[in-house]
């Protein structure tokens, strides 16, 4: 079957915005566009990073919620697999292919816990966090009623203030528990310092991240002391993969916003006091809109609103222009200043969103773009996998 016989009973503007070999003027929007130049720049960049530095590169496929994208980075970038938030999500990758899993985050309610104990058995390795005694005793009963085994990582909370135990002893504690459990392995240990991300200054972040850094040294030692050697110590975020790949003690990096970047994370600075978006990672993402009325001379009203993005880290900016500006929006509807009149009905503009992850959930499709031409149609696999 060929790409466009994939399409072929689909019907433009009803159920989907593009189908390839479509010029990118004739896009219905608002929808999401990849620039896939820009998206393999990306990929391949932390690719050969992550490698330069002998780590491992796991994905975060709630970044993305896609198969596609996913399979692109284990191609371009030789990633070794997703991160996922939910069980239904990580049963999308499995299904649609990847084969090494990691659910980065607790599993309590027993039907998720025995779906979850049921994904090996579709042939990818499936790794989950724990931060609590009885959750051991809970995932082996599923994977030993199953006949799979599970692999466990250890939850620190090393900053985020979210899940995660804060001991050196109670590490130890649920590693000796889960190794000595039918049907789960221990694996090493979850450290992912997720509220410095965002944090404009270099120096702010690398603050956060020695003392991040410290907890997960002292977790190890402690670990070697009882003869529980981790295999894999993950973390690692697009604001802070180079602390981690360069402390010694983590050896995988769960880094996913790098592959679109986003207005917020794209105003942090490097080391240099140069925003990230403007030389270490490119816009790949954008939410392609139109102007549908220009009614008042000193603005443009756009068809992307609410609906269409997440604000919740702010508006998105108009790329690649400064003569006009996204300044407010409601359910269906984008107010841009252009006071000089710039716009006119039907021109279309690429926005970059406040944050990619949310506002890909709200979208059914990508349209990856490459020389003003429709090259490709990627569902978001997971959109709505919340569960």
């Amino acid at each position: 079957m060929t790409v466009h016989d994939r399409y072929a009973n689909l019907e433009v503007g009803y159920d989907i915005p593009a189908k390839p070999g479509m010029a990118e003027a004739d896009i219905q929007t608002p929808c999401l566009i990849l620039d896939l130049d820009a998206l393999e720049r990306n990929i391949k960049k932390m690719g050969d990073y992550a490698r330069a530095h002998g780590m491992r590169h796991r994905v975060h496929g709630k970044m993305h919620k896609s198969v596609d994208v996913a399979k692109l980075q284990e191609k371009l970038g030789g990633a070794v697999g997703v991160c996922c938030q939910k069980v239904s999500e990580a049963e999308v990758f499995v299904r649609g292919g990847i084969q090494d899993v990691l659910v980065s985050n607790q599993v309590r309610d027993p039907l998720k816990i025995d779906r979850l104990a049921r994904l090996p058995k579709l042939g990818s390795s499936i790794i989950v966090c724990v931060d609590d005694l009885s959750n051991v005793a809970e995932l082996s009963d599923a994977a030993q009623k199953h006949g799979t085994e599970l692999g466990v990582f250890v939850e620190i909370d090393c900053g985020a203030g979210r899940c995660g135990v804060t001991t050196s002893q109670d590490v130890v504690a649920i590693a000796r528990a889960a190794e000595a459990a039918p049907g789960l392995t221990f694996k090493g240990i979850q450290a992912y310092q997720g509220a410095m991300q965002h944090m404009d200054k270099y120096e702010d972040r690398k603050a956060k991240l020695d003392t991040a850094i410290a907890m997960v040294r002292d977790a190890v030692q402690a670990l070697k002391a009882n003869g529980l050697e981790p295999e894999l110590v993950s973390g690692g975020g697009t604001g802070s993969y180079y602390f981690e790949s360069n402390s010694g003690v983590y050896n995988e990096l769960q880094c996913g916003s790098y592959a679109f970047m986003d207005a917020d994370y794209g105003r942090i600075l490097d080391q240099n006091g140069q925003r990230i978006d403007k030389g270490e990672w490119e816009n790949a993402l954008f939410i392609l809109t139109s102007v549908m009325s220009h009614a008042k001379a000193d603005k443009a009203i756009v068809d992307a609103g609410l609906k269409a993005q997440s604000v919740d880290s702010g508006l998105p900016f108009v790329y690649g222009r400064d003569d006009v500006k996204y300044i407010k929006c409601s359910d269906e509807h984008g107010v841009v200043e252009d006071p000089k009149g710039a716009l006119k009905v039907n021109d279309k503009l690429r926005l970059v969103p406040g944050h990619c992850d949310p506002t890909c959930n709200v979208h059914d499709w990508y349209v990856g773009v490459r020389g003003g031409k429709v090259e490709c149609l990627w569902p978001v696999s997971a959109r709505g996998k919340a569960y």
